[in-house]
């Protein structure tokens, strides 16, 4: 097992949305826009 842990720096901006339509109007929005690490969660 390798005990080697190698930390990369990351950062990142969380919105909330209100609805499911508007997460995904905004993550077009900014696919457009030429976001190109995009990711959807939902909790």
């Amino acid at each position: 097992m390798d005990k080697t842990f190698k930390y990369k720096e990351q950062h990142a901006v969380v919105l909330k949305c209100s609805s499911e339509k508007e997460q995904k109007e905004i993550f077009e929005k900014l696919k457009k826009m030429g976001f190109k690490h995009l990711k959807l969660v939902s909790v």
